[in-house]
């Protein structure tokens, strides 16, 4: 009989790991912009687009996307790592964090929010809703526009994320993606 590990028992706790590690960029009318690196993000709905970021309310940046209820998410890549972590420790109260990084705030299309241009994807969102759940508050949010980098795209237009060396999050490291183990539906797929 094959022996099972052996599981400890913990308290419950956020063990869904890996995540994405975004850069959200936001500001308000007469301030600099800021950027706010946050984990706690994913998609919730494809029809209408729909994301969500949650923030503790104490960050700096909480009160800027209350009042003005629109962000950017900004995808990050291994040459974006060391703003991403800046971004997370440094508080916007403090320092320009656009300047400090040495990243460039970009007009986006819709919102008011800049994008960052050194991200390979910028995703423009306009809040919906606003669920105050407990340490953070979530921010639902209609995808209203997307910005991708031409040199993402392949020779048929496809886009090809891979390319783009993205950045994941796991228990306070950052990890580049690994190597890809499959397709969505290979499990089912006829063989030729």
């Amino acid at each position: 009989m094959k022996k099972i590990d052996e599981k400890q028992f913990w308290k419950g706790g956020n063990m869904l790991y890996p995540l994405p590690v975004v850069m959200v960029s936001c500001g308000r009318k007469h301030e600099r912009p800021n950027i706010i690196t946050v984990a706690w993000t994913g998609t919730i709905c494809t029809n209408p687009p729909m994301v969500y970021i949650s923030v503790r309310p104490e960050r700096y940046s909480y009160n800027i996307l209350k009042e003005t209820r629109e962000f950017v998410i900004n995808l990050t890549t291994k040459e974006l790592v060391m703003a991403t972590d800046y971004c997370g420790v440094t508080s916007g109260r403090d320092v320009d964090k656009f300047i400090e990084m040495k990243l460039t705030p970009e007009t986006s299309k819709i919102v008011k929010a800049p994008a960052i241009a050194e991200s390979p994807v910028n995703i423009e969102c306009q809040v919906t809703e606003i669920l105050e759940l407990g340490s953070h508050h979530m921010f639902l949010a209609q995808v209203v526009q997307v910005h991708v980098k031409e040199a993402l795209l392949d020779e048929t237009g496809r886009l090809a994320l891979e390319r783009a060396e993205l950045v994941h999050y796991s228990h306070g490291e950052y990890y580049s993606q690994g190597e890809r183990l499959g397709t969505f539906g290979y499990s089912v797929r006829k063989k030729k």
